[in-house]
C-alpha cells in the first residue's frame, strides 16, 4: 500500500457486503494506480457474479427494517455520515488525488460537493409528503403517498469518484431503500472509505453494499436481471447507458442514466468578455476537462472571436501541470492511456481537417498521462472533434455569425446534458435558454451543480433527475389509496 498522509482507517482494500470488508471468491484482485506518477497505491478484490449476488440478498435482508426506519432515524444516521465526512476531509481529499489525479483545491471542494448532498438528504429524509385529492364522490376519500422503491443499484464513474458516490446514496438511503453499489475500478479507495464512514456512522449491516469489479458486464447483468432489484443508478457513457436500459426492460426497472454530454459554451458580442473567459477556463479544464458538463465546444460571435481567443489563449497559459498533491498544481494528469490515446488522436485529426492551433496540441513533459492545455481555433461543425466527447483538456472554438446560427449549432447532437451562454441582454436570456434542448443551462455561469438543483439531461444524456426534492422522487414510488364507505 503506496497511499501516503491518509488516516489508514479510511484506506480499504476489501469490498464491503452485508456489513462484513471481504475478498473475491475466485482471490482475483485490481492494482490501482496514481495516473501522475504510475505509482502502485494498493489492491482491491475483484468480484463478479457471486458477490453481486451476495450483495443483493444483504440488501434485500435489509430493506423491511430500514424501510420501517422512522425517517428521523434516517436522517440522524445521515448526519453522521455527513459530518465524518467533514472531519476527514482532508484525508479523503488527498485520497482522491493519488488515485484520480486532479488537484488538491479541486478534490478538496469535490469532498465538501459530496458531503453537501448527504447534508441535503438527511434534511429530506423527513418530507417525503404525500397528497390529498378532493374524491368525486362524497362517500370517499382520495389520498396518495410516498414509499421507497427497493433494493437499488449504483455503477459509478472515476471522474468524480466522492461526489458521484454520495449523490446517488443519500437519497436512496433517506428514501428509505437500500444499495449495492459498483464503484470504478479506476478510483475504488475513494469508495471504500466513505463506506467506512457510514459504518462508523451507524449506517446498519446490508443497507450500503459495495462490490469491487473489473467485471463491468458481469455485475451489470446481475444487477438488471435481477427482480429484487427495483432501480438502477449509473452515471457513464451512452453506449453503456443504452445497454443497461435494454437489459432492464424484462425487470421494468426504474432507471436514472446520466450519460454522455457535448456541452456548447456560447459566447455573444455583448457578453461581460473577461467573465467569460473566466466561466470558459474554469468550465473546459476542471478536472482536465474530464467532465460531463464541461465545455464541449466553445462557440463565439464574430464581433469578439479574436479578443475573446487573445484573452482565453493568455488564461490557458497560466495552468501550472503536474501532480495534484504538488500545491503549485493546477491542472493534473487524464485518467489513463486509453485516454491520453484517444485526446491526443482527436486533436491530430482537427488539425488534418484544417483547425488552428492556438497553443497546446501535444502530450505534456510532466508525465505520460498529462496533455498540454489546448485550444484549436476555427473549428468547424463538420469536424469530428465537434461532435465527440473530448472528455481531455482541449477546448476546440467555432465562429458563428449571429443568435439562430449559435442556437442552430448548440443544437445539432444528439446529446442534451448541459449547456451555457454569456450575454448581458435580458431578452436573449430568455430566448436562447428556452430554444437550447438540455437539461441544465449556465447563463453567465461556468459551473452549475449543487445539492438543491435538479442535475440531469435530456435526449440521449439521460433519464431522471439527482439533487433536489426530484432527487428524493426518483428513488420513491408513489402509491394511490381510494377509501370508500365514508358516512
Amino acid at each position: 500500500m503506496s497511499i501516503s498522509a491518509v488516516n489508514s482507517t479510511l484506506v480499504r482494500e476489501s469490498g464491503h457486503i452485508d456489513g462484513r470488508w471481504c475478498q473475491a471468491e475466485s482471490g482475483a484482485t485490481i492494482a490501482v494506480y496514481n495516473p501522475a506518477s504510475g505509482e502502485h497505491l494498493g489492491q482491491v478484490p475483484d468480484m463478479g457474479e457471486t458477490e453481486t449476488r451476495a450483495a443483493i440478498d444483504a440488501a434485500s435482508r435489509a430493506l423491511p427494517a430500514w424501510s420501517a426506519l422512522n425517517p428521523k432515524e434516517r436522517a440522524r444516521l445521515l448526519r453522521n455520515w455527513f459530518d465524518l465526512i467533514i472531519e476527514h476531509k482532508e484525508d479523503l481529499a488527498r485520497l482522491m488525488t493519488q488515485e484520480q489525479g486532479k488537484p488538491l483545491f479541486e478534490t478538496r471542494g469535490e469532498v465538501l460537493y459530496g458531503a453537501s448532498y448527504v447534508e441535503w438528504y438527511a434534511e429530506e429524509a423527513k418530507r417525503a409528503y404525500g397528497k390529498v385529492f378532493s374524491a368525486p364522490t362524497g362517500d370517499k376519500r382520495a389520498l396518495s403517498i410516498q414509499q421507497p422503491i427497493g433494493v437499488v443499484a449504483a455503477i459509478t464513474p472515476w471522474n468524480f469518484p466522492n461526489a458521484m458516490i454520495t449523490r446517488k446514496i443519500a437519497p436512496a438511503l433517506a428514501a428509505g431503500c437500500t444499495m449495492v453499489v459498483k464503484p470504478s475500478e479506476e478510483t475504488p479507495f475513494s469508495a471504500l472509505a466513505l463506506m467506512a464512514l457510514a459504518e462508523q456512522a451507524g449506517i446498519p449491516a446490508g443497507v450500503i453494499n459495495m462490490v469491487t469489479s473489473s467485471q463491468a458486464a458481469v455485475v451489470g447483468r446481475v444487477m438488471t436481471d435481477d427482480a429484487r432489484v427495483r432501480k438502477l443508478s449509473f452515471t457513464g457513457s451512452t453506449r453503456v447507458g443504452k445497454l443497461l436500459y435494454g437489459q432492464s426492460a424484462d425487470t421494468v426497472k426504474k432507471l436514472s442514466l446520466e450519460l454522455g454530454g457535448n456541452a456548447p459554451f456560447i459566447v455573444f458580442d455583448d457578453a461581460d468578455l473577461d467573465a467569460a473567459v473566466t466561466g470558459a477556463v474554469i468550465s473546459k479544464f476542471r478536472n482536465a476537462g474530464q467532465t460531463c458538463v464541461c465545455a464541449n465546444r466553445i462557440l463565439v460571435q464574430d464581433g469578439i472571436y479574436d479578443a475573446f481567443m487573445a484573452r482565453f489563449k493568455a488564461e490557458v497559459e497560466k495552468f501550472v501541470i503536474g501532480n495534484g498533491l504538488d500545491a503549485a498544481t493546477t491542472l493534473g494528469p487524464v485518467i489513463n492511456k486509453a485516454a491520453i490515446d484517444k485526446i491526443a488522436g482527436m486533436v491530430d485529426a482537427a488539425l488534418t481537417e484544417g483547425a488552428e492551433l492556438v497553443t497546446g496540441g501535444t502530450r505534456h513533459e510532466a508525465g505520460e498521462l498529462f496533455f498540454a492545455p489546448t485550444i484549436l481555433g476555427n473549428v468547424s461543425q463538420q469536424m469530428a472533434i465537434a461532435s465527440q466527447e473530448i472528455f481531455g483538456p482541449v477546448a476546440p472554438v467555432i465562429r458563428f455569425g449571429d443568435e439562430a446560427e449559435a442556437v442552430a449549432i448548440a443544437n445539432d447532437t444528439p446529446y442534451g446534458l448541459a449547456a451555457y451562454f454569456y450575454t448581458e441582454n435580458h431578452s436573449r436570456i430568455w430566448r436562447v435558454a428556452e430554444q437550447l434542448e438540455y437539461g441544465m443551462i449556465g447563463i453567465n455561469e461556468g459551473i452549475l451543480s449543487n445539492e438543491i438543483a435538479p442535475f440531469g439531461g435530456v435526449k440521449e444524456s439521460g433519464l431522471g433527475r439527482e439533487g433536489s426534492a426530484e432527487g428524493l422522487a426518483d428513488y420513491m414510488e408513489t402509491k394511490y389509496l381510494c377509501m370508500g364507505g365514508i358516512r
